[in-house]
């Protein structure tokens, strides 16, 4: 099934939820990486580099993933949710989505406030506005920073909470993410 069910979601969800959760660690970690870098270290340019264009692949994936929400609605919470689960679902998924965009939009920001487009792998060039506002790198900079560090916060608590949806509730709220929703009914 590549579309969600209203038991479970399908192949195109999954794939976008996992390819997003992969470049979304990858990039913090290159990131954390990347900072500590020399002048003199042999990735002191490609790493930042690596970095963007993954960083703009994901844009697009994130932007495809809202598209394909309006295509393919989210299955129904499972009926053995409480309340207060099903609107702290809601809350960090809202938030999960803002902060990685905000994150990419202060990437942006940062990259082309001396005026240059971002390449994506030397396929082709991105191009942005030029900076505008003053010392816009090194303010998107920071906001970047500290945007990175509390999406991977919410990152961790919404590994936790598939994590107790699994192991302590014993439910196919894990389930329902892992496998298309005709496997997992």
């Amino acid at each position: 099934m590549l579309k969600n069910t209203p038991t479970g979601y399908g192949l195109v969800t999954i794939m976008i939820h996992w390819l997003s959760a992969i470049a979304v660690i990858g990039l913090f970690s290159v990131g954390y990486w990347m900072v500590d870098l020399t002048y003199y270290s042999s990735w002191y340019q490609t790493a930042p580099h690596l970095h963007k264009s993954v960083g703009l692949l994901l844009l697009g994936l994130t932007l495809l993933r809202f598209v394909w929400r309006t295509i393919s609605h989210a299955p129904s919470p499972l009926s053995n949710h409480q309340p207060w689960e099903k609107r702290a679902a809601k809350w960090a998924h809202t938030a999960l989505y803002t902060l990685m965009l905000l994150i990419m939009c202060s990437g942006i920001m940062i990259s082309t406030a001396d005026g240059r487009d971002i390449w994506i792998f030397d396929w082709f060039a991105v191009p942005f506005p030029d900076a505008f506002i003053d010392d816009q790198a090194d303010t998107a900079g920071v906001i970047h920073q500290y945007l990175a560090y509390s999406l991977m916060g919410l990152v961790v608590l919404h590994a936790a909470g598939a994590i107790k949806h699994h192991v302590i509730d014993k439910d196919n709220t894990l389930k329902r993410m892992l496998l298309p929703s005709r496997i997992s009914k």
